[in-house]
């Protein structure tokens, strides 16, 4: 699987950062300095000396914004950017009845897996084109096993007796070599090369590819054991790839064509060739030191001042979460991961409550506060067009799939974001994430015919979207079910 390409994060400068979230997300400017300016001083203590470096402690940031204003995609783009381990974790979770600050240390354990399966893929794109070779070598001698498997059998067509018969007359002759084994001579074993190079140059050519062939693939099962906990007995599973030799592996035969065939044993091989205790040393490293945590939904375990129901739960959280972001230690099947300088992000929309009812060192580990804004019909009318993943671009890039030209006009997008804004404001505000089912919904109709619209240019105009959702957004309840 290919990944994103990264840029070093040397080569990035605060202003590069915002323009690069730029072509991403709308608005939001001074979220977007803050993270910047967070990422950019990452860099920048990695410059100084061993001593200093570790008293230079991240400045995570609190987010405040109404849903759907683009607080999560921030972040995401952000680790993205720079391939940092990213998580995002909806802090709500702790706080379910009788789970009260629940395995608060999951969220760095989560970091830390997802650390190890980047560092793995980025070394096993290192080795790739050795991988490649292997597999295709792997591939010529199944090919050329197969190809002279008749051969053979023609040459052995004894019945199971007398073959009984033959073996215990050799071991009378103190001949311990097998019956039907002949030995090549040196003209078969030059015509066997040739065999192999011709096959290897049309594994390469890619001549064979869609020619089948029966494969063994080996399956790795994840063990789970039972374990004590103070909430009871859990499950927990086992990670066989840092348990090679007791890791219990399924074997089963397959018949794939060659193609699938070079993928799966370019997998193995790579997995092979890359050293799993450096991985493991490097992803550690990483989280450490570049990992990100997004901690959604803070705003729903922040307190209200009163000390009753669910409140007391609320802040038993906070106070599970604060040696995490204060820095502490965490031990995870990888080993013990610091979290002092992994960078939080928390985000909320506090509607009901106030940052200040997060309790005091909460609040103090959150030094950064940026507001997000309200997005209106013309922030929704650049989201339509501006980014490089931008709602119209997706659906005309799913219409030409089926053979369809889908032209959007001006005053379409402007009719879009007009009732988008219009519904949000009627009704519950979820931000951009409305112009998702109000694109849905205006694109029903043609989504299900387009087939039969195959080689066909369709213009959508502002008659289009008028006549689509008029009925819709004037009916109340109507709206309030669909959009």
């Amino acid at each position: 699987m290919k990944h994103q390409a990264s840029i070093p994060i040397e080569s990035l400068t605060p202003r590069q950062i915002v323009a690069e979230l730029d072509k991403y997300i709308v608005g939001q400017a001074k979220a977007k300095r803050a993270v910047a300016i967070a990422l950019r001083n990452r860099y920048r203590r990695q410059q100084l000396s061993p001593e200093l470096r570790d008293e230079v402690l991240p400045k995570n940031i609190l987010m405040i914004g109404p849903t759907g204003v683009g607080k999560t995609e921030i972040a995401r783009r952000l680790a993205m950017l720079v391939r940092a381990p990213f998580v995002k974790v909806e802090a709500t979770k702790f706080t379910e009845v009788g789970y009260v600050g629940r395995d608060v240390d999951s969220m760095v354990r989560d970091l830390t897996n997802v650390a190890v399966r980047m560092v793995e893929q980025e070394k096993m794109e290192e080795v790739r084109p050795r991988a490649v070779r292997r597999a295709n070598e792997r591939l010529a001698t199944l090919l050329l096993d197969r190809e002279s498997r008749p051969k053979r059998s023609r040459r052995r067509e004894t019945s199971p007796l007398e073959m009984i018969f033959q073996m215990l007359n050799q071991y009378e002759d103190e001949d311990l070599s097998l019956p039907d084994e002949e030995p090549e001579s040196p003209g078969e074993k030059l015509d066997r090369r040739a065999q192999r190079r011709k096959v290897m140059e049309q594994l390469k050519s890619g001549i064979r590819d869609e020619e089948t062939i029966e494969i063994e693939v080996e399956e790795n099962i994840t063990p789970f054991v039972q374990v004590f906990s103070p909430q009871g007995i859990e499950e927990m599973g086992l990670d066989t790839d840092m348990l090679p030799p007791f890791g219990p592996r399924s074997r089963s035969r397959r018949l794939v064509t060659i193609a699938e065939a070079r993928e799966i044993f370019t997998q193995q091989e790579a997995r092979k060739m890359i050293d799993r205790t450096a991985v493991v040393r490097e992803a550690v490293t990483r989280v450490e030191q570049t990992g990100i945590i997004f901690l959604d939904e803070i705003d729903k375990i922040a307190g209200s001042g009163r000390a009753v129901g669910p409140d007391v739960s609320r802040e038993g959280v906070q106070r599970d979460l604060l040696p995490i972001i204060e820095g502490s230690t965490v031990a995870t099947k990888f080993g013990p991961v610091r979290t002092d300088h992994i960078l939080f992000i928390a985000a909320g929309a506090f509607h009901t409550a106030k940052p200040s009812d997060l309790i005091p060192e909460l609040q103090g580990r959150l030094p950064i506060r940026v507001e997000l804004e309200s997005l209106d019909a013309q922030d929704f009318r650049r989201i339509l067009t501006e980014p490089k993943n931008a709602l119209t671009k997706q659906y005309q890039q799913l219409m030409a799939t089926e053979g369809v030209s889908l032209e959007f006009t001006d005053d379409a997008i402007d009719e879009i974001a007009r009732i988008a804004g219009e519904v949000n404001a009627r009704m519950e505000n979820i931000g951009a994430r409305r112009l998702h089912t109000v694109m849905e919904r205006l694109m029903e109709d043609l989504s299900f015919d387009a087939p039969e619209h195959a080689g066909e240019h369709i213009v959508i105009d502002r008659a289009y979207v008028q006549a689509k959702l008029a009925d819709v957004v004037k009916d109340v309840d109507l709206s309030r079910y669909i959009l």
